[in-house]
Formats: structure tokens, C-alpha cells, sequence
């Protein structure tokens, strides 16, 4: 969809290195013509209304939903994706096998007007309505950003544009785009535009279905090997690649080529099947999760699911896996499965800031409920007015031309809208907290005053501009010097002066690493070598906890490592911080004292290794992500502050922390009056400069700022 409280699994992702590609986005609902309207002229006689594939379409839209709500065991639920792609395929090649078998040719003008009226009108409208809701309550910093993705939605290269970016759900700290889920119509765009003109251009040469067939079976082979290759090298292009994704249209495809052949399966035979099919799409569902590879040999559940509920559903007489599709419910939600996938997503997006709600799971199903009313409305007011507008449907170039005006009035509407950002400042000028504290005789006093006269906006000369805060990467990060989660050794990062004898030690997980720029003047200015001993999400407490849902033992041999290259280095000083946030593997039931004795035997150690050693508490946190919050009220900050009293994270786990340096003799350090006046509310600007980065860590342009403070501090100690 990488946020702490519960929010739709989705956004721009891990970033550089590509991996574990967005996949919380599974595909729209094929826009097919089963629907049981009246037909259009191109496709009589029309096939009767298959209620079993409207029940698969309401499947798999219901687990898109409910994975991107974050429903229990079913993260998975992006699998939908290839349902979706295997009904679009086989629903598309059966009418144009008609079409041909009738009429001896394909008419792509009449095919290509069908689609227009079919997909564009809705699409267009929802393009529209999210780019208002963007501009009204999405994140200011990431307007111009979300509007590149509107463009890129409306002119349907929302997949390349993706793949290019290497877009993952899992992205740290950042709102996904309320247009990303239009990669998979994109891809179905392009399948629309290739497939008929090749099956076309074989029909012309051969005259047989046959040919046509093997020439889809080549391609599918072809994409197929592809999709195994790419996941593992390039995920994001494997992921939303019409390359690689072709072979799951084509294998409806290809069920559309044998229509006779599914009549004459024997009833056992197709009803295992149909059985067997629903149980691989479920499996899949609940199985596959956000480190899957995928799509890959993986996609091959649910596309094999797929075919296998769609050929047994081929028969006369309908299994008992076809029936169950076709109850009048699923069949309801079925009819309303386009229209529910492009609508749920961006309300899901937009919908809890606009209410300014926490996004809790209720929150989220409620506004999923929704999406799926303005599903109905719109399909009874929008879709099917212009969908059986006989005008239209009688004039195949008119129905072309005004699909390709709906795009291009999309375009135009996403340029205009870009042109045109919201005010991200107040427009008044803030003093210089670096140069302010530099020149001040006191500090922390001068620190203090100016906590207490917060700005109300965000000041003209924010430094660096609020869109790049979370941009900012010191050299540990910069330098791979903060090891992930998987590491259990630190690689030999020092800075400051490296020559020197005066050693200082930085330990800790990454609320340690936040105080490196400052930690690092330091060194300069004293001549200190510092050695940075920082790993993600690890505490410096000698306790196991949690992480994703397992013990981070990994996070216990990184400590025992570091503990015993601190002793080798015997340092004249150790800053050790880490967050109060954790929760220990074993149950407790009495926290305060696990927690102290935990980290009283770290302390111990590092008090005899060392010449001394500062604990530094963990800073007081913002409420929610403080640069989104800021960039949705940038002439409101105080929306975005924290009552002093309710900004520590965790008064047990920071209690247990200055009683164990208490009784083992370290001194303590608390940052809490360096971000929170002595009473009032915690701001996120102080003077130019931005405080915090997230929802808990500072901003590294702060923390550099500080360096003044925190030299006076140490001064007291060492």
C-alpha cells in the first residue's frame, strides 16, 4: 500500500531498489458486456447472462476491498488482479469470436466504440471527482505529485508510469496515490488495443479460429516466461507490465476459443473443477502476502482458479460452484464490480482525511459501503445512460470520438488543475533557528522562547521547503550505516575526525540515528572519532520483542555484536537512545520491571566499557505523521500539534529507562524540552525550520540545528 495505524494496504513504494512492487492495487473489474442489457448491434445474438461470472467478479472485487481495508487473512487479496484479467479475457475473444464466426470479420471500429462507452465514462468521472478531492484534502506536498498520476491516468499509462517509478506498497511514511489503481485498466487498455487487431490480422490470412489460438498460446507462453524472469529481476515491471500480464488475459482467451468442448465436460468432471478453482482463489487470497513474489509462478493459483470456475460454469446444467456464484447477491455486487474497484480506492484515500479521522478498520469499511452506493448511482446514472445511448451504439466513430474526448477533457482538466498548486505558506518570514541558537549566549533559553511563540502557518522560508523534510538522509542512512532489520552486524562506519583516539559511540535503533547530524558537528568540532552502531527498529534494551509479527531475534545478535565491538573500541562516551515504542515477545505482567531490568543489563555493560555513558530518551512524538499533517493544514498548524503531556510514546518504557541509568550511574539526557514548551502544546515549526520528519522521528534539519543545545548539555556530563 508501512503506517503504524491501520490504514488501506497500498502506496508509492519501497523506492530505489524496486522491491515488492505495489500490490495491494489489483485490477478493475473487466469491462465486459454481460450485463443482460439489451445487446448492441455488433454482438446479436448475444449470449444469455452468465450470473456465475458476475459472482466471480464479486469475489474478486471483495477481496481487493478487503485486503486494501486491511481485513485478517486476506492480504493476498490483490490476486484479484488476475481474476479480473482472465473474465476480461475470456468475456472480450468470445464476443469478437462471435462477431467473426457471424459475420465473417471484425469490425474494430464498432469494438473499439463498444469499449469507449463502456470503460471511458465512469473512468473519466471518478479521474475528475479525485483530482477535487485531492486538491481539497489530500497532502499539499504531494498535489503535484498526485496530479502526475492523474495525467497519467487519464491518458491510460498509469502501469508504465508505475513501473517506471518502481512503485511499492510499502513505501515508509507516505500517503499512496489516490490514483494508482488505475495501473490495471491501463493494462486492459492496451490489451483492448493489441489483442483485436491480431486476432484481426489472423482471421483476414486464415480464415480459422485455430491459428488465432496458437498465435495466443505463443504469446502467453512468451508473457508467461517473461512474468517468472522479471519478478524476480525487475518486480515492478513484472507486476504492472502488460508484457507480463498478457498471458493471464490470454488464458480467458484461449477458454473462449473451445466453448463447444466446455459443453461436453462431463458434469463431475466440471464441477471438481469449478470447486477446485474458487478453493485456489481463496487460498491465494489467504496465503499470499506483501513479500510474495509476484506475479511470477505464484500467479498461476489464481489464474488457474479463474479458468477452472469459468469452464465449469460452461455447461447447461450449472455445478454447484456455479450456483453459489450466482445467488442474486454476489450477482448485485457483480453488476456493480467496475464501478466499485475504480471508486473505493480513491475514497478509501481521501475519505478519512476529508472526515479527519484516524483510518481505523471501521472507519474503512464504512467508507468501502461507500464506494459501493456511489457504484450503484453512478452505474444507473452515468454508466448505462451513455453505455445504451442509441446514438452511440448506432455510430461506432461517434462513440470513438467522444470516448477520446472524455480522455482528453481529463487531460486537459489535470494540466489546468496542475498549473494551478495550493498555497503551502503563510507568506511571513520565521527567525533562523540554526543561526539563532548559533549566536545565542544561552541556547536552550533562546530554545525555550522560541517554543513558546509558535508559528500559526508554515513560514515563507521554510528550511528545506516542507517537500523535501522526509527527503532529508544523513551519511549513516546515505552510507548504509543503519543497518535494516535483516542485519545482525553494522559495517565499520566512522566520522569526525577518524584519527583521533577520543572515541564516540552512537547506539542505539533509528530514533539513536536521527541525532547523528548533530552528534557529527560535534565530532568535527572536538575532534572526536565517531562510530555509529544503529539498527532499525532494535532497542537497546536486552529484551526480544515483536517485529512484524515475529521475535526480532535478529535484532538480539545485532545488540550482542555491537555490545562487544562498543567493549573492543572501549570509548571515552556512548549516546545511546532508541524508541519507546515495542513490545516484548514474552507476556509481562509486570512491564515497568521487565523493562528496567532489560535495559539496567545493557546499561551495566556499556558503563564498564566506556568512559561514560548518556542515555538519551526517546523525543516526544508528534500526533500522526506531522509533514502530512502540515502539508493538509499548512495556515493551521496547530491542528497538526501535540499536548505536551500526551506526546510520550510510552511513560512505563521512558520510567524504566531513567530508572535503570539511575542505578547503574549513566547520565540521562531528556529531549523533551528541546521540541515542548513547559507547558501548551509541542509545535511542528520552530522558527524556519520543520521539527519531525514522520510521526516519530526529527527532522534532520532540526536535529542540526540543536547541535548548540546539545553541545551545552554535554558540557554538564563529560
Amino acid at each position: 500500500m508501512t503506517h503504524k495505524s491501520v490504514t488501506p494496504r497500498t502506496d508509492r513504494g519501497k523506492k530505489p531498489d524496486g522491491q515488492n512492487p505495489d500490490r495491494r492495487q489489483a485490477g478493475p473489474p473487466p469491462a465486459g458486456s454481460h450485463r443482460g442489457h439489451p445487446p448492441d448491434p455488433g454482438d446479436r445474438p448475444d449470449p444469455p447472462l452468465r450470473h456465475d461470472i458476475q459472482g466471480l467478479r464479486a469475489l474478486a472485487v471483495g477481496l481487493v476491498v478487503a485486503a486494501h481495508v486491511g481485513v485478517p487473512h486476506a492480504a493476498g487479496g490483490y490476486a484479484g488482479v488476475d481474476v479480473f484479467f482472465v473474465i476480461s479475457g475470456y468475456l472480450i475473444t468470445s464476443g469478437l469470436l462471435r462477431e467473426a464466426a457471424r459475420t465473417g470479420t471484425l469490425s474494430l471500429r464498432r469494438f473499439f466504440g463498444r469499449r469507449a462507452m463502456r470503460i471511458l465514462p465512469l473512468a473519466t468521472l471518478v479521474c475528475l471527482v479525485t483530482i477535487l478531492g485531492c486538491r481539497l484534502f489530500a497532502s499539499k506536498i504531494r498535489y503535484t505529485e498526485f496530479l502526475h498520476d492523474a495525467l497519467a491516468a487519464a491518458a491510460h499509462f498509469m502501469n508504465v508510469e508505475l513501473a517506471f517509478s518502481g512503485t511499492d506498497y510499502l513505501q515508509q511514511n507516505a500517503t499512496p496515490s489516490p490514483f494508482q489503481h488505475y495501473w490495471s485498466l491501463s493494462a486492459e487498455e492496451q490489451f483492448y488495443l493489441l489483442w483485436p487487431v491480431l486476432l484481426l490480422l489472423s482471421w483476414k490470412v486464415l480464415r480459422r479460429p485455430w491459428p488465432s489460438a496458437l498465435l495466443l498460446g505463443a504469446l502467453c507462453l512468451f508473457s508467461y516466461i517473461l512474468s517468472a524472469e522479471t519478478t524476480g529481476t525487475s518486480p515492478s515491471w513484472a507486476y504492472f507490465g502488460l508484457h507480463t500480464r498478457w498471458w493471464e488475459l490470454g488464458a480467458g482467451g484461449l477458454l473462449a476459443f473451445c466453448p463447444g468442448a466446455l459443453t461436453r465436460i462431463p458434469r463431475v468432471v466440471s464441477g471438481a473443477g469449478a470447486w477446485l478453482g474458487l478453493a485456489a482463489i481463496l487460498a491465494a487470497a489467504v496465503l499470499y502476502d506483501d513479500d510474495t513474489p509476484f506475479p511470477g509462478h505464484h500467479a498461476l493459483l489464481p489464474v488457474l482458479g479463474a479458468v477452472l470456475v469459468i469452464a465449469g460454469g460452461g455447461r447447461p446444467s450449472s455445478s454447484g460452484a456455479s450456483r453459489l456464484l450466482a445467488v442474486r447477491p454476489a450477482a448485485w455486487v457483480g453488476s456493480l464490480s467496475y464501478g466499485w474497484y475504480l471508486w473505493h480506492w480513491p475514497v478509501l484515500m481521501l475519505g478519512p482525511a476529508a472526515l479527519d479521522r484516524t483510518a481505523t478498520p471501521r472507519l474503512l469499511l464504512a467508507l468501502s459501503a461507500v464506494a459501493l452506493l456511489l457504484a450503484w448511482a453512478t452505474l444507473h446514472l452515468v454508466e448505462n445512460p451513455i453505455r445504451f445511448h442509441g446514438g452511440l451504439r448506432r455510430q461506432p466513430a461517434t462513440a470513438i470520438a467522444f470516448g477520446l474526448g472524455l480522455s482528453a477533457s481529463a487531460v486537459c482538466v489535470t494540466l489546468v488543475a496542475a498549473s494551478f498548486p495550493p498555497a503551502l505558506s503563510s507568506g511571513a518570514r520565521a527567525p533562523e533557528l540554526s543561526a539563532t541558537l548559533a549566536a545565542a549566549r544561552d541556547p536552550q533559553a533562546r530554545l525555550t522562547a522560541l517554543l513558546g511563540t509558535p508559528a500559526t502557518g508554515l513560514p515563507a522560508n521554510l528550511a528545506p521547503a516542507l517537500p523535501h523534510v522526509k527527503e532529508q538522509r544523513s551519511a549513516v542512512y546515505r552510507d548504509r550505516c543503519h543497518v535494516d532489520q535483516t542485519a545482525t552486524r553494522s559495517p565499520a562506519c566512522v566520522y569526525g575526525d577518524r584519527s583521533s583516539d577520543k572515541v564516540v559511540v552512537l547506539f542505539g535503533d533509528s530514533h539513536a540515528a536521527q541525532w547523528f547530524p548533530a552528534l557529527d558537528r560535534l565530532s568535527r568540532e572536538r575532534g572526536w572519532r565517531l562510530v555509529s552502531l544503529t539498527k532499525a527498529s532494535c532497542k537497546t534494551a536486552d529484551l526480544t520483542i515483536v517485529a512484524d509479527g515475529a521475535p526480532y531475534t535478529a535484532c538480539d545478535t545485532w545488540r550482542k555484536n555491537a555490545l562487544e565491538r562498543i567493549a573492543q573500541l572501549r570509548p571515552m562516551l556512548v549516546v545511546a537512545s532508541s524508541s519507546e515504542a515495542g513490545t516484548p515477545v514474552d507476556r509481562v505482567h509486570d512491564p515497568l520491571r521487565e523493562w528496567t531490568g532489560g535495559y539496567e543489563r545493557v546499561d551495566r555493560r556499556l558503563v564498564r566499557d566506556a568512559g561514560m555513558l548518556i542515555v538519551l530518551l526517546d523525543n516526544p512524538w508528534p500526533r500522526g505523521d506531522a509533514v502530512e499533517c502540515a502539508a493538509r493544514h499548512p495556515l493551521e498548524l496547530r491542528e497538526c500539534e501535540t499536548d505536551a503531556r500526551a506526546a510520550v510514546s510510552s511513560p512505563t518504557v521512558r520510567t524504566a529507562a531513567r530508572t535503570a541509568a539511575r542505578r547503574t550511574g549513566a547520565a540521562v539526557i531528556d529531549p523533551k524540552g528541546w521540541l515542548c514548551p513547559p507547558t501548551g502544546r509541542c509545535p511542528v515549526t520552530v522558527g524556519d525550520t520543520f521539527v519531525y520528519r514522520d510521526e516519530s522521528h526529527l527532522a534532520e534539519s532540526y536535529v542540526a540545528a540543536l547541535t548548540p543545545v546539545l553541545r551545552q548539555e554535554l558540557r554538564r556530563h563529560i
